[in-house]
């Protein structure tokens, strides 16, 4: 995977301050590039940052980078990084749903973005190059389980081809309190359509 830049503008907003206009225009420029196991210490707080919404994931402490490798696919780890310091400010990646053969193609995508680049559209460069990275490694179906307040997440992946196929209720607990999930998935239209 090459690495690609975006600049990304956010908005003009306008601000009232001591009765005076205020208008100014906010960019994030970032690259996408492949995830690096030198990237983990910073991937590791965006994680961490991700449980403390406690709308990410049923986990409760970031993985060790042992685990965490080994609970994901060696290829689809796809890393945003901001421009021009390079610093990491997001990370997707793939985790095999079944150990049997018959479900080679299909993998659940896991994205989180730290939290001060949320909502600047690094979630979505990391989606769509994840989506692109398993095309290349043959994967025919894209799974994700989102709770049903994450909207954003949901939207996110709504936006870039899944669909909703169902709902688990109460599926798990997070701290003692029983939680529902949205079950989304997305099939390529590139691989396996024959």
């Amino acid at each position: 995977m090459r690495p690609r830049k975006y600049v990304r503008h956010l908005s003009d907003k306008q601000q009232i301050c001591q009765g005076v206009f205020e208008f100014w225009s906010v960019f994030l420029e970032f690259s996408i590039r492949m995830l690096e196991n030198s990237d983990w210490e910073a991937a590791s707080e965006i994680y961490r940052q991700g449980l403390e919404t406690g709308q990410a994931t049923f986990e409760t402490e970031p993985p060790t980078f042992s685990d965490w490798d080994n609970g994901h696919l060696p290829f689809g780890r796809i890393a945003a990084v901001s421009l021009p310091d390079e610093s990491l400010i997001g990370w997707a990646a793939l985790s095999a749903v079944s150990k049997r053969e018959a479900y080679n193609g299909v993998a659940e995508v896991s994205v989180y973005v730290s939290e001060k680049s949320r909502g600047k559209g690094v979630g979505h460069a990391l989606l769509q190059a994840l989506i692109e990275e398993s095309e290349r490694h043959g994967m025919w179906t894209l799974q994700a389980s989102i709770f049903p307040e994450n909207e954003a997440s949901l939207r996110l992946h709504q936006n870039l081809g899944f669909r909703t196929v169902g709902r688990r209720e109460r599926i798990s607990r997070l701290n003692g309190v029983w939680r529902d999930t949205m079950i989304l998935e997305r099939r390529s239209n590139v691989v396996g359509v024959d």
